[in-house]
Order: structure tokens, then sequence, then C-alpha cells
């Protein structure tokens, strides 16, 4: 191959310095902030400690978006699904379980590793070594009472973060609009999200009085023009891959929906992004 010719059939090493040129410029110059969706969930077991440190570890990340439900016993456990079998060797509802027996639970990370689910202290934890270093780190914790009304879910989140003194570090959301109504009045400073699928829907939401200062819908649900989004955080999340599904290689153009009114994206592989 000639000093001129490029790579793996890329072109010459020109239009390869382009090409890399025009993918990084796609990413980097949005003004967007980046969320990990489960921690970096492409890549690792979603909602795990492993996901979790390996987003801390990105720079330019803005927070982590993640899941609470409740263990029989009353524990705060890191997890997505109503139910464990989709993720662990388990089966039946998470509710159903005790912390010890949770514990007992595998994740299976490949290579004959495995992962547990983590109680919301271990991640705390995390966060507390992250905001040491980046003092505006968040962590979004979106609380899983929409399908399984958890009793005292809001008194029992609100009360750790409190313990800790982590409130600025925290921003709440859910399905459920009573639940940030009952949030805020727990906490009148939190900051509250409120979750749909369309934008449109979570609009009406905080017009029935819900408390919440932030919006957050399916990256392809804006369907309300940009003017009404004015000053308001739409904070959108994706669905798509997660572990241990491939990843696509496809990669999102972000200006098209900073268009949208878009101001923050919660991603299943943030790492590409920054």
């Amino acid at each position: 191959m000639s000093g001129v010719q490029g790579f793996a059939g890329l072109g010459t090493l020109h239009d390869v310095a382009e090409s890399l040129f025009w993918w990084k410029g796609l990413f980097e110059k949005t003004m967007m902030k980046i969320w990990a969706h489960r921690g970096c969930s492409q890549n690792y077991p979603e909602n795990t400690m492993t996901a979790f440190k390996k987003a801390c570890a990105i720079p330019g990340l803005v927070g982590i978006e993640t899941d609470i439900q409740i263990s029989k016993d009353g524990h705060l456990m890191v997890f997505h699904d109503e139910r464990v079998e989709r993720t662990t060797d388990g089966t039946g509802f998470l509710r159903d379980y005790t912390y010890e027996e949770l514990k007992h639970l595998r994740i299976d990370a490949g290579d004959g590793k495995n992962e547990r689910i983590p109680c919301i202290e271990e991640l705390l934890d995390l966060l507390q070594d992250k905001v040491h270093e980046d003092a505006a780190f968040k962590l979004n914790i979106e609380l899983k009472n929409s399908v399984y009304p958890y009793p005292s879910m809001e008194e029992k989140i609100v009360d750790l973060i409190h313990k800790r003194g982590l409130q600025k570090n925290i921003v709440y959301s859910t399905f459920y609009a009573k639940s940030l109504e009952k949030l805020s009045g727990i906490d009148p400073e939190a900051e509250l999200g409120i979750l749909d699928v369309h934008v449109s829907d979570c609009l009406y939401k905080i017009k029935g009085g819900c408390k919440a200062v932030a919006v957050h819908p399916f990256w392809r649900g804006i369907d309300v023009p940009k003017e009404e989004l004015k000053g308001i955080t739409v904070r959108a999340w994706m669905s798509g891959h997660l572990y241990p599904e491939k990843p696509t290689g496809t990669r999102l153009d972000f200006k098209p929906l900073e268009e949208q009114g878009i101001t923050d994206i919660i991603l299943n592989e943030p790492e590409v992004y920054l």
C-alpha cells in the first residue's frame, strides 16, 4: 500500500482524516447534556455497579440515570423491572424477595463473571466519591412506582439523600404524577422530572400540579413546537439495545434533537459521544 492510499479500503489518508473529523464534530458540537442510562448499559449489565463505575469515569458526563424498587423487607434496590427474570437468574417480582435473597441473584456479565443487584446505598457511596471531584455531577433516580405503588418509597429515598447531604446532586423522576406531588411536599427544594412517552403528556401532568421542573419524554416523543418548551429542561430518554445485545453502530445526529428543544439526552452508550 502506498503512502497516499488509505487503509482497510477507506480511501486516502486525507479522506480518512476528514471522515473522522466529521464524526467527531457531529458529537462534540452539541450543547445537549449527556447522561448515562442505567449506567453504561450498552456494554455492561444495566443498573450494576460496573455500569455505574464505567459511567463515572467518562469525562464530560453530566450524570447517571437509574431506577429503584423496594424489597420485601423494605430495602431500596437499584433495578428497573418489576420482575427479576429479564436480567437475573431469578423469577418473580422483586418485591417478593428479601434483601438477602436479592443479593444471591446473579446477573450474567459475560466471560463467566456475574454481577448482582445493588442497593441504593452502594450507588450513593459511589456518587459521594464522584461529587468530590465533580460537584455538579447528578444522579437521576426514577421511582418505579407507576405499576406498583410502593408505600413510603418517597419518604425512604428523600431521607437517605438528606442524611448524606446529596440534595443538590439528585433529580427525582417518575411516570406517576402523584408521587412527584408527594416528593415536593416532603422536600420542596427537590428537583423533579415527570416521565411520559410524549412531551405533551408530560406538560399535561405539570399543568395538573405535579410540581415537576423538567420533562422526561421518549426522545422520539417531542410532539409540540419548540417554542412551547422554552425555558423547560427537556431530558429525553432512549430505549434500544441493552447489554448483552450488540451495538448496532448507529450514531445519533444531535442537531435535529436540539432543534426540537431537547436539552439533555439519556443514552445507553454515552461513552461513544464524549
